[in-house]
Parts: structure tokens; C-alpha cells; sequence
């Protein structure tokens, strides 16, 4: 009987959890427009414990008292559902085969887009705009670069780096096929470093949610390498939709995975690598 009343509780505590948490994720719908309703539940809730631990929250049911009533717990939150920024060149290994990809797609183009959705941050932009001069590709193509959270927007905007990880950057940036001195790329400004300004023009930086936002042009290049793991099935399919209507035929689209077969528009694409998610959309 003990063990039947406990498992009770347990069953209780869950269904109240999952209440809650429905609960906080409509306030924030409702009263910031924010969109988190459709995620997948498991990352989502542990990025939610992670912030209660944090502020010492009992419940879920607490947070979102904070969350609707405290600026600094609201952005804390925010910025801890959203896709955390990169190091320049923080995957050798990946910047190589977008430079490949690079190369191959964008040549035959005159004015070529690209569109980085719900970038990873200024440095993630960065490395593109440096790829792309690597391959002179760089004064005839746009980058489009994506964010939802106003506040990282802002900070992608005006960010530099610390001159301390240049070294670092530049043995990464060979890793991935470099062969210029990445210095000379940006500008410095006392112990920090700035892009330079030809490749910054080349960088148009928007607010966008691919929750509820539409199409906004066609790309040669789409690439969403982070933000979709947090996604569910139905939020997924409807991203890959629109991203599909997006995108230039015979352009590339970048993921964070493989297409499967749940994937309803996997016929339309052809794989670029062997297990890389990179594929040229052929229909």
C-alpha cells in the first residue's frame, strides 16, 4: 500500500509539473510573444531546472511568477531557451565543409543570399563573412543573420572579441582550410577586435522567429545547424516547410542532422556528405 501511495505522489508530481510548465510556457506567449509552446519537452525542461536551480525556485510555478514579474529572471530565461553563441571557428572540422559547400553552390549565382536562422551569434556570422573572402565570394553575397532574442540581437550587433583568443582562432581557422593570417581580417581597437567593416556591410542582422514568421526572401543557402534539436516533431516539420519554401532550387540547406524519414520533404533534397546533414535541394 505504501508503494501504491507513493507512486501516486510521484504520478501526481508530474501531471502538476507538466501543468505548470504549460502554464509558464503560454505566459510567455501571451504577455512577450514568445513561442516555446511546441519544443521539445525533455531539453527545455532541463534548461528550466537548470534556472531554478540557479535562483533557488522550488517549482515552475514560482519561475514564472519571476519570469512575468522580474526582467532579470525573464531575460536570464530567455536567453537560456534560445541557441547559445559560438567561438569563431569553434568547429574546424564543420568550417571546412562550408567552405566546400561555399565554393560549390554560390559560384554559379551573380548575387548570392544566405541565410544563417537563428544564428548562433556575431562569431558564428563572423566566420562565414571570413570564409567567404577566403573564397572571394565575399563582396557579392549577403548574409542574412537571424535571432528571436532581441537582447542577443543587440549584443551580436556590437560585439568584438578579446585580442587573447586571436591565437586560438587562428589555429582553428587553418584547421578548417585557412590560409591568410585571420588578423587581417579585423580591426583593433585597444585589446579587442572588431570585423572589418567591408566584411560587416556584407552581414544584414534581423529579428526573426521561425515559430511564427514567414518566408522573407529565397537563399542559395540556408543554414540552421543548432536551434531545430530543440524543436518537436510538429514545430520541426513546419521550420523544414518553410525553409523549403525559402530556398533557391539547386540551393543548400544546412542542418543539424539527417534528414529521416518523418521528414515529409526528404525527397527534395540530395545529401551533400555521408552522415552531415548538408544537402542541395533538387525539387
Amino acid at each position: 500500500m505504501a508503494a501504491l501511495n507513493q507512486m501516486f505522489h510521484i504520478d501526481s508530481a508530474l501531471a502538476t509539473g507538466e501543468i505548470e510548465t504549460d502554464l509558464l510556457l503560454e505566459a510567455l506567449f501571451r504577455r512577450f510573444g514568445v513561442d516555446y509552446r511546441a519544443y521539445e519537452r525533455a531539453p527545455l525542461k532541463r534548461k528550466l531546472q537548470q534556472l531554478m536551480l540557479g535562483r533557488a525556485l522550488a517549482t515552475v510555478s514560482q519561475l514564472q511568477d519571476r519570469v512575468l514579474h522580474d526582467p532579470d529572471v525573464r531575460s536570464a530565461l530567455l536567453r537560456m531557451l534560445s541557441v547559445q553563441p559560438v567561438l569563431l571557428f569553434d568547429d574546424p572540422q564543420q568550417a571546412r565543409q562550408l567552405r566546400t559547400v561555399l565554393s560549390g553552390c554560390l559560384r554559379a549565382s551573380a548575387l548570392p543570399r544566405i541565410w544563417l536562422a537563428e544564428c548562433a551569434g556575431a562569431e558564428e556570422a563572423w566566420s562565414l563573412a571570413i570564409l567567404l573572402a577566403d573564397e572571394q565570394l565575399a563582396a557579392r553575397t549577403e548574409i542574412f543573420a537571424t535571432l528571436a532574442n532581441e537582447e542577443l540581437l543587440a549584443e551580436a550587433c556590437a560585439a568584438s572579441i578579446p585580442m587573447e583568443r586571436m591565437a586560438e582562432y587562428q589555429e582553428n581557422y587553418l584547421k578548417s582550410g585557412g590560409k591568410a593570417n585571420l588578423a587581417d581580417y579585423f580591426e583593433i581597437h585597444g585589446r579587442r577586435a572588431v570585423l572589418r567593416p567591408y566584411l560587416r556591410k556584407r552581414i544584414t542582422w534581423a529579428q526573426y522567429n521561425l515559430v511564427t514568421d514567414a518566408s522573407f526572401n529565397e537563399f542559395q543557402l540556408i543554414s540552421c545547424r543548432r536551434a531545430l534539436a530543440d524543436f518537436g516533431p510538429v514545430l520541426r516539420q513546419k521550420t523544414l516547410k518553410l525553409f523549403h519554401d525559402s530556398l533557391a532550387l539547386f540551393g543548400v540547406l544546412g542542418l543539424e542532422r539527417e534528414l529521416g524519414e518523418g521528414d515529409g520533404l526528404q525527397a527534395s533534397y540530395t545529401a551533400l556528405f555521408a552522415q552531415q546533414g548538408w544537402y542541395k535541394r533538387i525539387k
